[in-house]
């Protein structure tokens, strides 16, 4: 048992600490220059946040049997949040060679679309609250703070920068 204890808490501790030091980095290494993330390392990132949220909670037999929506709602949002960069890049992409300049809406369409953007990752975070409620009423005092604190760090921190309550994407 201690021997999960300390895995756990080294597993976490490693994935907080290369989040908060990638995201200190000023200036990106000659092998990241330019790279964005394959479909394989956002589900390898995706699977590495949800291995540490599940040992940082250190859940009892009772709490696992929640476990499976939440771990659902997290992969739902991380695939939305993929999605909505494609998109993002085919937009840019779409502007770079031209084809975009015509299609550009306006002020008051490029505030719609950022509505409609919101009202779709309102709907994927209100999912994942109702899938986190019946675990999170399970859990003691120190798991609710740490699930909490895991939480935040892998929507500040995860590489995918998944702000939920920022801006909708522009542009």
């Amino acid at each position: 048992m201690m021997k999960k204890m300390i895995t756990a808490g080294t597993i976490a501790l490693t994935l907080a600490g290369a989040g908060y030091a990638f995201a200190q980095q000023q200036t990106p290494s000659p092998e990241m220059h330019g790279a964005r993330p394959t479909a394989e390392d956002v589900g390898a990132l995706t699977d590495a946040r949800i291995a540490a949220l599940k040992a940082g909670l250190k859940l009892t037999p009772d709490q696992e049997k929640n476990w499976p929506a939440v771990e659902a709602a997290v992969r739902d949002l991380a695939k939305a949040r993929a999605d909505r960069f494609a998109e993002f890049r085919e937009r840019r992409e779409a502007r770079r060679n031209g084809g975009y300049a015509q299609d550009r809406p306006d002020f008051v369409g490029r505030l719609r679309r950022g509505a409609d953007a919101m009202t779709t990752r309102a709907a994927g975070l209100k999912k994942f609250a109702d899938a986190a409620e019946p675990l999170y009423k399970t859990l003691d005092e120190g798991q609710k703070r740490r699930f909490a604190m895991l939480v935040r760090m892998g929507a500040e921190h995860g590489g995918h920068h998944m702000h939920w309550q920022r801006r909708a994407d522009a542009q």
